[in-house]
């Protein structure tokens, strides 16, 4: 067994997951981690590479095994989320009263601080500590800054995750008609969705565009992304248990429908529109395997 494949068969052990993951790591994982690599000694640091894919799509665990691979070839990665930029449940609250109620539910541009972003891109390219932002979902707010971990700069890679990383606006027209229930009741003047759009064109702006480089993940279609979305909530609930918290804290069938509805619109547009411009494409199946191997 090669170092490598020594590193994916430790990860998939401490991570307690299903023994064909090694078939997916080498088809997926490792051809991509080889990718970042080569793309790192061409590149300045850090590299920035944006890795983005519908809810529930593995995307931290690929983020998280693709790290180590890299550490593996001696390069210093540093991993953030998008869902770790989300704005504080207070200034969500105060969106929510001065722009538009459904601002109120994280998720849509608009509900991050993309200024956060940039100024850890910016450490993390000098020397000296950084301290990666961390979230709580379960909790719905930013967590304690004495919780967030430390990296030691300048690193070699960065890599940005997140659902609507590197996403762009959809054109006007597109955004007349409601694309589901939520936005017909509760959007019917396209208030919020604009809001989100324009987002993209702003703030939002000039962090994607200190990406380097772009992988995109795709679903079969939104019903997957659904269904993903639950198995990440259902093992939320396992977490919460485990750590002794309330495992209502999860959302329910309910309340989860009404959530994944915030995301529909950018989940579709980003299928059908970050194809074309990503450097790398992923389509994955409904068990989250892709369709050809990596090269």
């Amino acid at each position: 067994m090669d170092a490598e494949a020594g590193i994916i068969a430790a990860f998939v052990r401490d991570e307690g997951l299903p023994e064909d993951f090694e078939t997916l790591a080498e088809r997926l994982h490792r051809p991509l981690a080889a990718r970042l690599a080569s793309w790192a000694v061409e590149h300045h640091s850090p590299l920035v590479v944006g890795i983005c894919g519908p809810q529930g799509s593995g995307k931290s665990t690929l983020v998280a095994l693709v790290e180590q691979l890299l550490a593996a070839r001696d390069l210093k990665v540093a991993t953030l989320s998008i869902d770790d930029l989300y704005l504080i449940r207070a200034e969500r609250t105060r969106l929510a009263h001065e722009v538009h109620p459904l601002l109120a539910t994280r998720g849509v541009p608009g509900t991050h601080d993309p200024a956060l972003g940039l100024a850890v891109l910016d450490a993390l390219g000098r020397q000296g500590a950084t301290a990666l932002p961390r979230f709580d979902k379960a909790a719905d707010d930013r967590a304690p800054q004495g919780r967030w971990p430390r990296v030691e700069g300048p690193v070699d890679v960065v890599l940005l995750e997140g659902w609507c990383v590197g996403a762009r606006p959809q054109p006007t027209a597109l955004l007349a008609a409601p694309i589901n229930a939520l936005e017909r009741d509760e959007d019917p003047d396209g208030a919020w969705r604009g809001f989100a759009n324009a987002a993209l064109t702003g703030p939002y702006a000039p962090l994607f565009a200190r990406l380097d480089h772009l992988v995109l993940m795709t679903a079969p279609d939104f019903a997957t992304v659904r269904a993903w979305r639950g198995q990440q909530e259902a093992r939320l609930r396992q977490r919460l248990a485990a750590e002794g918290r309330d495992p209502s804290l999860a959302m329910d069938d309910a309340a989860l429908d009404r959530f994944v509805a915030h995301y529909e619109r950018l989940t579709r547009w980003i299928a059908a529109d970050l194809p074309g411009v990503a450097d790398v494409v992923v389509r994955l199946d409904e068990r989250r395997w892709p369709g050809e191997a990596l090269a």
